[in-house]
């Protein structure tokens, strides 16, 4: 008779061997996905610190030409210049497609009297309007087709005129923002 019982421990060391490297293994996996991340968080850094020198490189020349541009005697070159691109960006309005899309919603007994375009500092075109007709039912009409159409916004009443003796009509000046690119 044995004096110590026998015991079944091989299958337990066999697990633990088993384990123990599959624990090392993912060890091995993770301390090289580190080295990976950090290689690439080295080329991203230098990949900013290029960018960032090459910003501060264009700020410095676009420092040194506005101050080309600020000498007095490049003041009425500026000048004309800035008269020029405003000019360029007014002509760039089109009126042919502002009448054809005004087509679009202007019901039959609604009359455009004014229009007037302009251009705000975002290259956004608005038109300020007056238009008339003879009773409120057709210009409220208009009203919401404007703010049905996708090509006009906003639409602000300024001033609503009542019929008189000399002009049979309603007329209201209304401001809306118009979706046309330059």
């Amino acid at each position: 008779m044995a004096s110590q019982p026998f015991r079944r421990d091989r299958a337990m060391l066999v697990a633990s061997i088993a384990v123990s490297i599959l624990l090392c293994g993912t060890l091995a996996f993770m301390i090289s996905l580190a080295r990976a991340d950090n290689a690439q968080l080295a080329d991203l850094r230098h990949e900013v610190s290029r960018l960032n020198a090459e910003k501060r490189k264009v700020t410095a020349e676009q420092l040194q030409l506005d101050a080309v541009l600020r000498k007095p005697q490049n003041a009425e070159v500026l000048e004309q210049s800035v008269f020029l691109n405003t000019l360029l960006l007014r002509k760039g309005i089109s009126w042919t497609r502002i009448f054809a899309d005004l087509e679009k919603v202007v019901p039959y007994n609604v009359r455009v009297i004014q229009i007037r375009p302009s251009v705000n500092a975002q290259d956004q075109v608005s038109l300020d309007m007056l238009v008339g007709a003879d009773s409120m039912t057709p210009v409220i009409d208009f009203f919401k087709a404007l703010q049905g159409n996708s090509m006009f916004s906003y639409s602000d009443v300024k001033v609503l005129q009542p019929p008189s003796q000399a002009d049979p009509f309603y007329k209201c000046r209304v401001s809306v923002d118009y979706a046309q690119r330059l």
